[in-house]
């Protein structure tokens, strides 16, 4: 990863980072994510992304508040480059990617801060390929607006507007045309689901997909898509209680829960357990790998569950460093058929190069319908182990590289992996930390076959660092 990319990004709550330029609603320029900061962004990234032969530009958004605000700037800002826009408007990431390529346009912008609360937005910026921009051009990117030396087009060379629906439905039917999505086979199990979309995008398209797969009753939980999330966003259990809840009450099969942006995908059981973000992976490869035979890849903070389960197949692992961009990228050099994260991504090149929750849902119903067991015995038949996720806020006095290298030199004589942050493993358990790509934090994830081991080791890591800082 190019470090310049990444400079001072963790000193405030702008941060530029390989997931796009993402921060604060409000303040000052260069602090958050002022509309002063999205035109320059969005400038910079016209001058690096279009050519002279290829003037097209998708945009879409998740619902959150600030949403329909940054879309006009972004618009606004990309006409006045000479740039034909098309607006998706109210959609998904994988849509929006998706689109990139049917339309042959030069990139990508979706306006989401993924699983962020409220305040918070980003520019997530796509190449013509329908995948994040690479660190170099992020780079790039960042050195233009430093300079500001932007130019923008006379009258008579302003680009166009164009608001495009029906996307989200054509996404969903290129989904159902992959030969591993069982449609008979859903429709005969007449599953009960209850959906919780977090009154964003999902609310829209997780319904759709459904109804098209044969669902005959899908309970809607928080199906709006107002923006007006009820829960912090991101799919973890702690804010998943009236998911399960609802579950159990209505005797539901499962439930499932996207993130604002829908490339982030989680279960909940028929037994209101959590099925596990980190098995959301694990379960659609176990099919893939069924039904064909090829690689996998997740990235190194993900659950080792899939490396057991890619070699029961047969097949070959491969981790990368965190970031849908090196996952991808190791993706295409492993010949992987299926990969992700363990943050419930996942990645089906045969569709596209994105994660794309929409898919992931299309091919575990399929997993689930045909295995022919309740969600919690699938669960049980793969291999356990427990991620404990906790994270470090950071303070510009914080000097993180020390603290890495001190982590290093302690742990020396234990394995270790420096290809992003510091991966520590001990026998069967591994620590890994690294700064966050989307938030001022050291991210710090334990594994190990039970919580009280994950979490004393984490709790171990978090002590020495500390230490270190006092």
């Amino acid at each position: 990863m190019n470090n310049r990319f990444l400079q001072d990004s963790f000193k405030m709550t702008l941060i530029k980072s390989i997931s796009g330029i993402r921060g604060t609603i409000g303040g000052r320029e260069d602090e958050s994510l002022t509309p002063i900061d999205v035109v320059k962004y969005i400038t910079a990234f016209a001058d690096v992304i279009i050519t002279s032969e290829n003037k097209k530009v998708v945009v879409g958004r998740d619902a959150r508040l600030s949403g329909a605000m940054i879309n006009q700037l972004v618009c606004g800002t990309l006409v006045s480059k000479g740039i034909e826009v098309i607006d998706l408007d109210l959609s998904t990431t994988p849509t929006v990617e998706m689109a990139v390529v049917n339309e042959q346009a030069a990139g990508g912008i979706i306006l989401t801060a993924s699983h962020n609360p409220k305040q918070w937005n980003a520019l997530k910026l796509l190449n013509s390929d329908g995948e994040f921009i690479s660190a170099e051009q992020g780079a790039d990117i960042i050195d233009r607006v430093q300079s500001s030396n932007f130019e923008y087009n006379e009258i008579d060379n302003i680009g166009s507007y164009q608001l495009k629906d029906g996307y989200m439905e054509w996404h969903i039917d290129e989904i159902l045309k992959l030969d591993m999505v069982d449609i008979d086979a859903i429709k005969k199990k007449n599953f009960t689901i209850v959906v919780d979309a977090v009154n964003s995008t999902g609310g829209i398209a997780v319904p759709m997909l459904l109804k098209k797969l044969g669902v005959l009753k899908t309970i809607e939980l928080y199906c709006e898509p107002t923006g007006l999330f009820p829960h912090n966003p991101e799919p973890l259990p702690e804010n998943l209680k009236d998911l399960s809840e609802m579950v159990l009450k209505e005797k539901a099969d499962l439930g499932i829960t996207v993130d604002p942006d829908v490339d982030r995908l989680a279960f909940v059981s028929e037994n209101g357990d959590m099925f596990g973000e980190e098995y959301t992976l694990v379960a659609v490869s176990d099919y893939v790998l069924s039904n064909k035979k090829g690689n996998t890849v997740s990235n190194l903070s993900s659950t080792r569950a899939l490396k057991v389960v890619t070699e029961k197949h047969g097949a070959s692992y491969a981790s990368s460093a965190v970031g849908e961009v090196n996952v991808v990228k190791m993706m295409k050099e492993t010949k992987a058929i299926i990969g992700g994260e363990g943050n419930g991504g996942i990645i089906l090149p045969e569709l596209h190069y994105g994660r794309d929750a929409l898919v992931g849902i299309a091919l575990f119903l399929s997993h689930l319908a045909k295995c022919g067991k309740p969600m919690s015995h699938l669960k049980a038949s793969y291999p356990t182990f427990i991620i404990s996720k906790n994270k470090i806020e950071l303070t510009p006095e914080i000097d993180v590289d020390s603290i890495l290298d001190q982590l290093k030199e302690k742990y020396k004589k234990q394995p270790i992996n420096t290809i992003d942050g510091v991966k520590i493993e001990f026998d069967e358990e591994w620590v890994h930390l690294r700064k966050s790509n989307t938030e001022p934090i050291i991210r710090i994830y334990a594994e190990a076959s039970t919580m009280r081991v994950a979490d004393s080791l984490a709790n171990k890591i978090k002590s020495d660092i500390k230490e270190m800082i006092s």
